[in-house]
């Protein structure tokens, strides 16, 4: 297959499955109200978040349109270095997946945060509807981004024995995210974790080709002779 065709794929699959999530949470529950999937440390918590990823906050109206643009701009500068590396063939094919789970993370958050407030009336105290009659609960880039994945795997005091924390009650793990998230984490560990890989392989053929391309001090131009 097409490296561009896969990655579109890839892009298109993660924005497809956080959103039909997010619609079906926004659609289904109310605000707070949670599922138990696997016992106490699996649940969907539906909670929305005002501003950034694992619902940290930039706060204020304008912080709230500020955070929205710059996810925007953050966007089209990843989709042009992704534009980028496709037209390189010896990009690793690791490389352009992470960076694609980068893009549909962020444009999947976009997404709620551009649209939803138009589209979707509050899911205080009720189910949310699409599309109400009296209008969304907030204008055009001023939405909030759908979270509901919840693992809060241990819970509890920590023993006095550990340092500085010993006796304080504790938590993991805390925050409520969403697809979206997921795939802008994957994207980066992957990034972390084989950088040397990645970016070695780039440099060894930009390496290649700048050898390729660099005329040899003992070629002599045809039809002269040497002196």
């Amino acid at each position: 297959m097409n490296r561009t065709i896969a990655t579109a794929a890839l892009i298109s699959a993660v924005l497809l499955a956080d959103q039909i999530f997010k619609i079906w949470v926004k659609l289904n529950m109310r605000l707070g109200q949670e599922y138990y999937i696997l016992g106490d440390w699996f649940r969907l918590h539906f909670t929305e978040n005002e501003g950034m990823a694992f619902g940290m906050t930039l706060g204020g109206e304008y912080g709230k349109l500020l955070l929205s643009l710059f996810r925007i701009t953050a966007v089209v500068f990843i989709g042009y270095y992704l534009y980028s590396l496709l037209k390189k063939k010896s990009t690793p094919p690791g490389l352009i997946a992470s960076i694609a789970l980068i893009l549909a993370g962020a444009l999947g958050n976009i997404i709620d945060s551009v649209f939803y407030g138009v589209v979707f009336s509050d899911s205080i105290n009720r189910v949310a509807e699409f599309l109400p009659e009296e209008g969304g609960y907030a204008s055009w880039f001023h939405g909030k981004v759908v979270d509901m994945l919840y693992f809060p795997i241990f819970q509890g005091y920590l023993p006095d024995w550990i340092p500085f924390w010993g006796g304080k009650y504790f938590m993991f793990f805390r925050p409520v995210f969403n697809l979206a998230d997921v795939a802008i984490t994957v994207g980066v560990f992957m990034i972390i974790l084989f950088q040397r890989r990645y970016f070695r392989a780039e440099d060894e053929a930009d390496d290649k080709q700048e050898t390729a391309h660099t005329p040899s001090t003992t070629d002599v131009p045809a039809g002269s002779s040497a002196s």
